[in-house]
This record gives C-alpha cells, structure tokens and sequence, in this order.
C-alpha cells in the first residue's frame, strides 16, 4: 500500500497576532446605549484597520485588518455581555491568540463618563462580562475601561440594580454623549499603543480620571 502523507493541520481561520474584543450587547436597540461602548471603540478600530466586522457562527462578528503593523482581529460578541466568555474562548480559537495577546474593551460604571484606564489582568471588578470571560477563559488579558458614570438618585451614588440597569441600558446624550464619544477616539488610539508598545506605556499615555474641558468658545 502506498505511503499517504497525512493533511497538515489547519491553522486558525483568522489567525492573527492581536485579538481586540469590544463587549456589548447585540441588536438595534442597544446599538446607542452606555452597555455598548466597548463596540463603539470597535467600529473605530475597524475604519482604521480598513474592515468590517462580519457575522461568523453563533457568537461573534469579526474582521481582520493591520493596526501598527500588526495583524489585528476585531471582535463584537453575538451573546449578551453576561455570556462574553463564550465569544471570547471561541475567538481565542479562531484567531490563535493567547491571553496576553488579547485586549478587552469596556464600560465601568465606577469611573466618571469619559474617564479611560488601562492595566494588564486583575480581577472582573464585578463586571458581569469581565465575570463570564474570566470563567470561560481566564482574566489575564489586557483591559481597557471605559467610565460611564454611576447613576443617581436624589444627588446620591445608586446601586439599585433597577436603577443601575436602565442607566447603562439608556442612551447618553449631551455633554455625557460628547464625552464618551471622546473616550471612544482615546481609547481606540491607546489599543494602538497597546499593540506597539504595551500596556504599561499605554497607561501613562492615555489613563485619564475624566473628560477633557470642552474648549472655550472664541
């Protein structure tokens, strides 16, 4: 019987040498919401890297495209952001990228509406996305964190989930808009940084309490 070489194995089907994930949750309705800044940073990315994100299996929309002249996998989970883990592990797959290799992007409510920090690992800080990826996957991945306020009620801090939930799952408008939308340009450049110097140069580049001061008018 003739000898037959077996096939090589076949490689990642978006292999690349950074993975970005942005969390969110999916479908028109939350497209604008507070929830969803982690894809705003990735619709960004993705003009810069010259692609579109497009819907693969059951759990991501993904495209690949060159950032710093890195090949960079861009990814906005299908599952909501409390089933992210699952996105996650599957885009790990995909690409062949490890942990220290991947970057996650997000909203915190602890922080003020604008306000940007960066570290590598950590724990999920109570973040239900940072939860599921973290049991799926692991938590030590690059975060980039995103403020979006901290509802009130009657001029005091609220943690009422009822309260918390209609915030983030609201639609921010005025200054709070003109903030995250901000964030959203300084976060995508600071993901930038991330892949060409890492993250710790990132942080002291690109960490901010809050907002900019809007520039006075002239």
């Amino acid at each position: 019987m003739p000898f037959r070489r077996s096939p090589a194995p076949a490689g990642p089907r978006f292999a690349a040498d950074w993975l970005v994930v942005g969390l969110g949750n999916p479908g028109e309705e939350y497209a604008r919401t507070r929830h969803n800044v982690g894809f705003w940073v990735i619709n960004e990315l993705a003009k810069r890297a010259g692609t579109q994100p497009k819907a693969q299996g059951s759990t991501m929309h993904i495209g690949v495209g060159s950032l710093q002249g890195q090949t960079v996998a861009l990814v906005k989970p299908k599952t909501f952001v409390n089933l992210s883990g699952k996105a996650v592990t599957q885009a790990l797959q995909w690409t062949g990228c490890t942990l220290a290799r991947t970057v996650v992007v997000y909203d915190e409510l602890d922080m003020l509406p604008g306000a940007i920090r960066i570290r590598e690992g950590g724990g999920h800080g109570g973040h239900n996305g940072l939860k599921s990826i973290g049991q799926a996957a692991g938590l030590e991945f690059v975060r980039v964190r995103i403020g979006i306020g901290r509802p009130s009620v009657n001029g005091e801090p609220s943690w009422d989930p009822e309260v918390v939930a209609s915030w983030v799952l609201g639609v921010p408008w005025g200054e709070d808009k003109r903030a995250l939308d901000d964030a959203v340009r300084i976060a995508a450049d600071a993901v930038e940084c991330i892949l060409s110097e890492g993250a710790e140069a990132a942080g002291s580049k690109f960490n901010r309490k809050g907002p900019e001061p809007a520039p006075a008018p002239r």
